[in-house]
């Protein structure tokens, strides 16, 4: 009798979409990771990841990055993260670890006691200049260890 072995996914195959249309990207560090999920976040979602991440990239140009949890994330020093974001059925959440702590503070509510967030539907106007500054704020605020 002979031993089958399990079948690899090819190179190419596009990521499994989990509920909502978030990428199922598996867990590293690096840009490699994130551009990968950026890649498979489907339709409008791309673009918009595409966005945010030169956004972040622009505001802080020594950021670290990792995929953690189906979600890109983004820190000054790796292991401590100020900013994700997660792709759902009709919009993008983006968290502020500390966002309690931006000014002015982001819309979104949470039940964490610091976390904000920020919702993009396909429609919306991003304020990259607010964006960028929220960023910048976040990033000289002390991270969220995960």
């Amino acid at each position: 009798m002979t031993e089958t072995k399990p079948k690899s996914k090819p190179a190419h195959a596009q990521p499994v979409l989990l509920s909502g249309g978030n990428p199922q990207i598996a867990k590293g560090y690096g840009d490699e990771p994130v551009q990968a999920y950026i890649a498979a976040m489907p339709g409008w979602k791309s673009n918009l990841g595409r966005r945010l991440d030169a956004i972040i990239v622009s505001a802080v140009p020594d950021v670290s990055k990792a995929v953690k949890w189906n979600s890109p994330f983004y820190g000054v020093e790796e292991g401590n993260w100020f900013i994700s974001f997660h792709c759902f059925a009709k919009y993008v959440k983006v968290a502020f670890f500390r966002g309690t702590s931006l000014t002015p503070v982001p819309p979104g509510q949470s039940k964490q006691k610091d976390v904000r967030y920020l919702d993009i539907h396909e429609n919306d106007a991003l304020d990259e200049k607010q964006f960028s500054e929220w960023v910048k704020q976040a990033s000289q605020l002390p991270g969220e260890r995960m």
